[in-house]
Protein backbone atom coordinates (compact mmCIF):
# COMPACT_ATOMS: atom_id res chain seq x y z
CA UNK A 1 0.00 0.00 0.00
CA UNK A 2 1.39 3.39 -0.99
CA UNK A 3 1.81 6.05 1.64
CA UNK A 4 -0.16 9.31 1.37
CA UNK A 5 0.93 12.85 2.17
CA UNK A 6 -1.03 16.05 2.80
CA UNK A 7 -0.57 19.76 3.43
CA UNK A 8 -3.09 21.58 5.59
CA UNK A 9 -3.41 25.20 6.62
CA UNK A 10 -4.16 24.55 10.29
CA UNK A 11 -6.46 27.31 11.47
CA UNK A 12 -6.35 29.07 14.82
CA UNK A 13 -8.19 27.10 17.51
CA UNK A 14 -7.66 23.67 15.92
CA UNK A 15 -5.68 20.92 17.65
CA UNK A 16 -2.91 19.19 15.63
CA UNK A 17 -4.44 15.77 16.26
CA UNK A 18 -7.34 13.54 15.26
CA UNK A 19 -8.56 12.25 18.64
CA UNK A 20 -8.08 12.93 22.31
CA UNK A 21 -8.41 10.96 25.51
CA UNK A 22 -9.09 14.15 27.49
CA UNK A 23 -12.75 14.95 28.07
CA UNK A 24 -11.98 18.68 28.04
CA UNK A 25 -10.82 18.42 24.42
CA UNK A 26 -13.88 16.49 23.15
CA UNK A 27 -15.56 19.64 21.77
CA UNK A 28 -12.39 21.12 20.28
CA UNK A 29 -11.79 21.28 16.53
CA UNK A 30 -9.46 18.55 15.31
CA UNK A 31 -7.81 17.87 11.96
CA UNK A 32 -10.39 15.29 10.84
CA UNK A 33 -12.95 18.09 10.47
CA UNK A 34 -11.23 19.32 7.31
CA UNK A 35 -10.74 16.11 5.30
CA UNK A 36 -11.41 12.36 5.36
CA UNK A 37 -7.81 11.34 6.04
CA UNK A 38 -6.85 7.67 5.68
CA UNK A 39 -6.26 5.51 8.75
CA UNK A 40 -2.77 5.92 10.16
CA UNK A 41 -2.38 9.57 9.14
CA UNK A 42 -0.19 11.54 11.56
CA UNK A 43 0.83 15.16 11.82
CA UNK A 44 4.52 15.83 11.33
CA UNK A 45 5.34 17.92 14.36
CA UNK A 46 2.64 20.05 15.89
CA UNK A 47 1.28 23.54 15.99
CA UNK A 48 -0.35 24.45 19.28
CA UNK A 49 -4.02 25.38 19.39
CA UNK A 50 -3.26 29.12 19.22
CA UNK A 51 -0.86 28.79 16.26
CA UNK A 52 -1.76 28.64 12.59
CA UNK A 53 -0.23 27.72 9.29
CA UNK A 54 1.43 24.92 7.39
CA UNK A 55 1.14 21.46 8.87
CA UNK A 56 2.33 18.37 7.01
CA UNK A 57 0.52 15.05 7.43
CA UNK A 58 1.62 11.59 6.31
CA UNK A 59 0.96 7.90 6.74
CA UNK A 60 4.75 7.26 6.60
CA UNK A 61 6.53 7.33 9.98
CA UNK A 62 9.99 7.44 8.36
CA UNK A 63 9.08 10.58 6.42
CA UNK A 64 7.70 12.12 9.61
CA UNK A 65 10.94 11.41 11.47
CA UNK A 66 13.09 12.86 8.66
CA UNK A 67 11.10 16.11 8.49
CA UNK A 68 11.13 16.58 12.27
CA UNK A 69 14.93 16.33 12.26
CA UNK A 70 17.34 19.26 12.54
CA UNK A 71 18.07 18.93 8.82
CA UNK A 72 14.81 20.58 7.81
CA UNK A 73 14.14 24.30 8.41
CA UNK A 74 10.81 25.54 9.74
CA UNK A 75 9.94 29.20 9.16
CA UNK A 76 7.42 31.15 11.20
CA UNK A 77 5.95 34.64 10.94
CA UNK A 78 5.22 36.06 14.38
CA UNK A 79 3.22 39.18 15.18
CA UNK A 80 4.73 40.49 18.39
CA UNK A 81 3.75 43.05 21.00
CA UNK A 82 5.81 46.17 20.31
CA UNK A 83 8.27 47.15 17.60
CA UNK A 84 10.99 44.50 17.66
CA UNK A 85 14.39 46.11 17.20
CA UNK A 86 17.73 44.90 15.82
CA UNK A 87 19.28 44.13 19.26
CA UNK A 88 16.36 41.78 20.05
CA UNK A 89 16.65 40.12 16.64
CA UNK A 90 20.41 39.69 17.16
CA UNK A 91 19.82 38.02 20.54
CA UNK A 92 17.39 35.54 18.98
CA UNK A 93 19.80 34.83 16.11
CA UNK A 94 22.53 33.94 18.63
CA UNK A 95 20.26 31.75 20.78
CA UNK A 96 18.30 32.64 23.90
CA UNK A 97 17.60 30.83 27.14
CA UNK A 98 14.05 29.49 27.43
CA UNK A 99 12.27 27.12 29.77
CA UNK A 100 11.28 23.69 28.45
CA UNK A 101 9.61 21.20 30.79
CA UNK A 102 11.09 22.75 33.97
CA UNK A 103 14.59 23.01 32.49
CA UNK A 104 16.48 25.99 31.13
CA UNK A 105 17.86 25.43 27.62
CA UNK A 106 19.52 27.71 25.09
CA UNK A 107 18.04 27.67 21.61
CA UNK A 108 20.30 26.98 18.65
CA UNK A 109 21.27 29.91 16.42
CA UNK A 110 18.51 30.82 13.99
CA UNK A 111 17.59 33.32 11.30
CA UNK A 112 15.43 36.27 12.40
CA UNK A 113 14.39 39.45 10.61
CA UNK A 114 11.67 42.11 10.62
CA UNK A 115 8.92 41.77 8.03
CA UNK A 116 8.03 45.02 6.33
CA UNK A 117 5.40 45.33 5.11
CA UNK A 118 3.41 43.02 7.38
CA UNK A 119 2.20 39.78 5.76
CA UNK A 120 -1.33 39.77 4.40
CA UNK A 121 -2.98 36.87 6.21
CA UNK A 122 -6.72 36.37 6.46
CA UNK A 123 -8.08 37.86 9.68
CA UNK A 124 -7.98 35.43 12.58
CA UNK A 125 -11.31 34.07 13.80
CA UNK A 126 -10.69 35.66 17.20
CA UNK A 127 -9.43 39.24 17.33
CA UNK A 128 -5.85 39.51 18.54
CA UNK A 129 -6.21 42.76 20.44
CA UNK A 130 -7.25 46.37 20.15
CA UNK A 131 -5.02 49.02 18.53
CA UNK A 132 -5.18 51.11 21.70
CA UNK A 133 -2.79 48.62 23.35
CA UNK A 134 0.11 49.94 21.29
CA UNK A 135 2.00 48.97 18.15
CA UNK A 136 2.86 45.49 16.95
CA UNK A 137 5.42 44.24 14.45
CA UNK A 138 5.96 41.11 12.39
CA UNK A 139 9.16 39.05 12.36
CA UNK A 140 10.29 35.98 10.41
CA UNK A 141 12.07 33.31 12.46
CA UNK A 142 13.63 30.20 10.91
CA UNK A 143 14.60 27.33 13.20
CA UNK A 144 15.87 23.78 12.79
CA UNK A 145 14.70 22.52 16.18
CA UNK A 146 11.23 22.24 17.64
CA UNK A 147 11.20 22.65 21.38
CA UNK A 148 7.82 23.06 23.10
CA UNK A 149 6.35 26.48 22.14
CA UNK A 150 9.88 27.53 21.17
CA UNK A 151 9.20 30.52 18.91
CA UNK A 152 6.75 32.05 21.40
CA UNK A 153 9.28 31.60 24.21
CA UNK A 154 12.08 33.08 22.09
CA UNK A 155 10.21 36.31 21.32
CA UNK A 156 9.15 36.63 24.98
CA UNK A 157 12.75 36.08 26.11
CA UNK A 158 13.83 39.20 24.19
CA UNK A 159 10.89 41.27 25.49
CA UNK A 160 8.38 40.96 22.63
CA UNK A 161 5.60 38.44 23.41
CA UNK A 162 4.03 36.71 20.41
CA UNK A 163 0.43 37.68 19.68
CA UNK A 164 -0.05 35.62 16.50
CA UNK A 165 2.11 32.81 15.12
CA UNK A 166 1.90 31.37 11.60
CA UNK A 167 4.18 28.63 10.24
CA UNK A 168 4.79 29.55 6.61
CA UNK A 169 7.41 27.02 5.50
CA UNK A 170 8.74 23.52 6.19
CA UNK A 171 11.87 22.82 4.11
CA UNK A 172 11.01 23.92 0.58
CA UNK A 173 7.25 23.65 1.10
CA UNK A 174 5.45 26.98 1.53
CA UNK A 175 2.00 27.77 2.92
CA UNK A 176 1.44 30.14 0.01
CA UNK A 177 -2.14 31.30 -0.39
CA UNK A 178 -3.84 28.24 1.12
CA UNK A 179 -6.95 29.31 3.02
CA UNK A 180 -7.33 28.29 6.68
CA UNK A 181 -8.67 24.73 6.77
CA UNK A 182 -7.62 23.95 3.17
CA UNK A 183 -6.11 20.51 2.55
CA UNK A 184 -4.00 19.48 -0.46
CA UNK A 185 -2.82 15.92 -1.12
CA UNK A 186 0.68 15.71 -2.63
CA UNK A 187 2.59 12.74 -4.10
CA UNK A 188 5.52 13.41 -1.73
CA UNK A 189 7.15 16.28 0.15
CA UNK A 190 10.14 16.55 -2.20
CA UNK A 191 12.63 16.72 0.67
Amino acid sequence: MAHRHFLIHKPYGCLSQFTSQFSGEAKKTMLGKFHDFPAGTMSIGRLDEDSEGLLLLTTDGKVSEAIRSRHVEKEYYAQVDGLMDEPALARMRAGVEIGVHSEKVTTSPCAARRLEPAPDFAPRTRKIRDDRHGPTSWVAITVREGKFRQVRKMTAAVGFPTLRLVRVRVGDIWLGDMAPGAVVEVPDFGL
